[in-house]
């Protein structure tokens, strides 16, 4: 299991995920979720995966083997409509390729993705990637998008997370959304990348590895949860239960 998250701004984007996969509560393995395409000054693309590790890995192996040829490819697609449906097309590939041995197995095809990040030309954008290879885009109304483990990050991000939210203010949800997470699934665990893109930069501006010596995250996981009981306690209790 694992936990991503992208959010679409109007300043940017800021995409976050974590890098434990397991097979039991006996094998638990670090792995990066989170993958750049980037040509400084004229794109930068963000992917993160989750699902089964061994799809997901073929699939950026063969979008990375792409890039050195002449057929469409990340660095080459004119905008990020088309980088969405290049990345469905190579899924569709390795699902033709591995589904039906999957299958035979009792194993699903199971992989989802966000992409997002700017072309030049165009405003940033985010998709979520299905495992049949079709996408949705982020709208002002949605703007964010989840996979893996969401629901104990949602709530938080549904709460805070408008399209004028500030970059930083979005980092801070989204760490938040995740220490939710970490602490009610085990699944799900440090460290973790976060990246965020400034519109128009068309570079990365900030990619931070996050692991358990980080101060930042580590005040936040301390206050986040000592506000929330302040809050509790704050809160008048039901004056119509009886106390005895």
């Amino acid at each position: 299991m694992t936990y991503c998250v992208g959010m679409l701004l109007d300043a940017g984007l800021v995409c976050l995920s974590d890098s434990r996969t397991n097979a039991g509560v006996d094998h638990i393995n670090t792995f990066r979720k989170m993958n750049l395409f980037e040509r400084p000054g004229e794109r930068v693309l963000v992917l993160m995966s989750a699902g089964n590790l061994a799809l997901t890995q073929t699939l950026v192996s063969l979008l990375r083997e792409r890039l050195a040829t002449d057929g469409p490819n990340l660095y080459t697609v004119a905008n990020m409509f088309e980088a969405a449906r290049h990345v469905g097309d190579c899924l569709r590939e390795v699902h033709a390729r591995d589904g039906e041995a999957l299958k035979e197995f009792g194993i699903e095809f199971n992989a989802s993705l966000i992409l997002g990040g700017q072309i030049l030309g165009e405003e940033p954008r985010l998709f979520q990637i299905y495992a049949a290879g079709n996408f949705i885009e982020a709208t002002r109304d949605t703007p964010y998008f989840q996979i893996g483990e969401a629901k104990y990050g949602k709530p938080i991000i549904d709460r805070v997370i408008r399209p004028e939210t500030t970059l930083d203010e979005a980092a801070k949800c989204a760490l938040i959304s995740m220490d939710s997470t970490i602490r009610s699934n085990l699944s799900v665990g440090l460290p973790l990348d976060l990246l965020v893109l400034r519109t128009g930069a068309l570079r990365v501006c900030s990619h931070t590895r996050i692991d358990a010596e980080n101060a930042y995250f580590e005040m936040i996981r301390t206050r986040w949860g000592e506000s929330l009981r302040e809050a509790f306690h704050a809160l008048p209790s039901p004056d119509w239960i009886p106390l005895a």
